[in-house]
């Protein structure tokens, strides 16, 4: 034993378990006359949001509610599910954030499968969380109590499903005297589901200390200052807003809640409140570059906003860039608690030509400061590929930010884990900087003829034509090739191409093999996030085939 591990112990004074629930008392004690949430004409600065995360949490807690339950909620971006990022943990409960676009079988399957006792949920969902409380009692035998959010923003149809109403049950609780967060840190925070493409959704498990991590790796990442004006256009309920209702309350910012996502809310929201950062898919970042001009006016200040995704198009990034926003672009998935790797812009990239920064700013880039490892490995040997440009192979995470694992499946768990990385499934290069580039997920890339085409490069030669607003590219079965690229094509408002102008302007750019054969305008399906949603396509593209 070391002279520095005797009677050098732990104890309340040198060691707390990490949470981002400390933010919010934090910015409840130092910065509590500041604005903290901003909805409509609701207003709450920092103590008052602490104050009604500390009521919400008594209340739960007078439902029984402790360490290792789960709440569901069904909400949209409100102050509700703000503080509900704040209270569950508070309690050591582990929060659930449903899908606002999901079926109600699925709902209902998800709430089982976690063990829900608790589900708060707005009026604007009663139809479909009516048949899912339905389907979780008469298919797995459970029962809810349920809370409704009465949202004065919402004005449209929609009953309430529970016995109580969230003010009024709010308001029947003194506050519990702290937001505590957990005793250890590796506690469940939350437990959000995979889309499940393929079999059942995977319930990933993510814990305090990785959400404290990421929360802390935002700032970093982003030179986030104190009190940012930050705007919800990216779902509360996907990845816990990638962690950034734990980021806001560190800096001591303000949330402006977004209960719907287009282009005159955003920039309306941008111009009233002086908006300086938010977060979005690519869709959401090119409804705005492709709005009128006069709809970005009076939006004179700075805003910087955050971008994820396989591998944002070129255009995307091209086009914010001409309109004078400032875009980081950010890699992760919701097993990495969302964004946890960043396209880190040097500042010797200022003086290339805007293509080539686009191409820059494009790539996946580097762990964040506060994961442990990202590297491009081969899947099979577990051997770190070099850094070429040119091999190929998965990328793969390991550290703080990484979940505990997918509840009650640790067959995927261990998969997922094998070697001691967590293994992406995204196949990319490891560029000589040691930034790291997508080139497709391994089930899109496309072998014709027994050459792999990467889809994503044939969206990028796409999205480069001024008419196209949206595409995905997917294998088509083809008798001779085997497979061929078959691209789904959105046009913007007023925008016309025909496919044979779509394909010479491909042919332009890429190799004569790598052209899609096909082109059809159709409407892309994507989730409530802006994911283009491919399986669907491919199921497609299979079905075309067969009738042909």
């Amino acid at each position: 034993m070391s002279i520095y591990d005797q009677q050098l112990d732990t104890n309340p004074a040198n060691h707390t378990a990490l949470s981002p629930v400390s933010f919010v008392e934090r910015s409840a004690e130092v910065f509590g006359d500041l604005p903290a949430v901003i909805h409509g004409q609701r207003r709450y600065t920092w103590a008052q949001t602490r104050e009604r995360s500390a009521r919400l949490a008594a209340a739960l807690q007078a439902l029984g509610l402790g360490r290792g339950d789960t709440v569901s909620v069904m909400l949209p971006n409100t102050p509700e599910m703000i503080e509900l990022h704040y209270a569950v943990p508070a309690l050591g409960a582990v929060l659930n954030a449903l899908n606002t676009r999901l079926d109600a079988a699925l709902i209902a399957w998800q709430m089982n499968h976690c063990e829900a006792k608790v589900l708060v949920t707005d009026r604007e969902f009663s139809p479909v969380m009516a048949k899912a409380l339905a389907l979780l009692q008469s298919e797995h035998g459970r029962s809810l109590t349920v809370i409704d959010v009465c949202d004065s923003q919402y004005e449209g149809p929609g009953e309430r499903l529970g016995t109580q109403e969230y003010e009024a049950w709010l308001a029947a609780h003194h506050p519990v005297a702290r937001l505590e967060g957990p005793q250890n840190e590796w506690d469940a925070i939350a437990v959000s589901y995979t889309s499940g493409t393929t079999g059942d959704p995977k319930g990933v498990v993510t814990h305090h200390r990785g959400a404290y991590l990421n929360a802390v790796s935002n700032a970093v990442t982003w030179n986030m200052p104190h009190f940012p004006t930050y705007l919800w256009t990216l779902p509360l309920f996907h990845c816990n807003g990638w962690c950034f209702p734990w980021t806001v309350a560190m800096l001591g910012g303000t949330q402006v809640c977004l209960r719907k996502v287009d282009a005159p809310s955003i920039l309306g929201a941008m111009r009233e409140h002086r908006i300086d950062h938010y977060c979005a898919a690519p869709i959401v970042h090119s409804l705005i570059y492709n709005a009128p001009e006069d709809m970005r006016a009076g939006i004179d200040q700075q805003v910087r906003g955050l971008v994820a995704g396989a591998a944002p198009p070129a255009a995307m990034i091209e086009g914010m860039a001409k309109i004078g926003f400032a875009i980081t672009h950010v890699y992760g998935l919701t097993e990495v608690y969302g964004p946890a790797a960043v396209a880190v812009q040097r500042k010797a990239w200022a003086e290339q030509s805007l293509s080539e920064q686009t191409r820059l700013n494009g790539r996946q880039g580097v762990r964040y400061a506060l994961q442990e490892g990202m590297t491009v490995m081969d899947p099979q040997t577990l051997q770190e590929l070099p850094a070429d440009g040119q091999t190929m192979g998965e990328i793969m995470f390991r550290g703080n930010i990484v979940m505990k694992g997918y509840l009650k499946n640790p067959e995927a768990t261990r998969k997922a884990f094998e070697g001691g990385w967590f293994h992406t499934g995204d196949l990319a290069v490891m560029e000589s900087d040691r930034y790291v580039k997508i080139k497709d997920r391994s089930k899109d890339i496309i072998i014709s003829g027994g050459e792999n085409i990467s889809s994503l490069e044939v969206e990028d030669a796409l999205y480069r034509h001024p008419a196209v607003l949206a595409c995905a590219v997917v294998a088509k079965p083809d008798a001779k090739w085997g497979e061929t690229p078959l691209a789904y094509v959105e046009l913007k408002p007023g925008g016309e191409v025909s496919a044979q102008e779509l394909i010479a302007h491909c042919k332009a750019l890429l190799a004569g093999y790598k052209v899609p054969r096909d082109i059809r305008f159709e409407d892309i399906p994507k989730t409530s996030t802006g994911k283009i949603q491919k399986f669907q396509l491919r199921e497609r593209a299979r079905s075309s085939s067969a009738i042909e």
